[in-house]
């Protein structure tokens, strides 16, 4: 349900981390870590905005992981 883009050396990747394992755990949603070096379609969409979180495929947020707005999107 929830997937964590990031790429290798990226702080705000290791933070976003965090907070997605964090409250995945709590809600009993899964999630995965997709590097974007592994494409070349990723590295273009998404290369200056990483950490992106998407959930269901859809972005939700970039940079920074916003504890609150992600427990209230996945508690729709």
């Amino acid at each position: 349900r929830i997937t964590l883009l990031s790429r290798p050396g990226c702080h705000l990747c290791d933070t976003a981390r965090e907070v997605i394992a964090r409250v995945a755990a709590d809600l009993g949603v899964p999630w995965e870590e997709r590097d974007i070096t592994r494409s070349e379609a990723d590295l273009r969409e998404y290369g200056d905005t990483i950490p992106v979180t998407l959930i269901d495929g859809v972005q939700h947020d970039f940079w920074r992981v916003s504890e609150g707005r992600l427990r209230a999107a996945l508690s729709r």
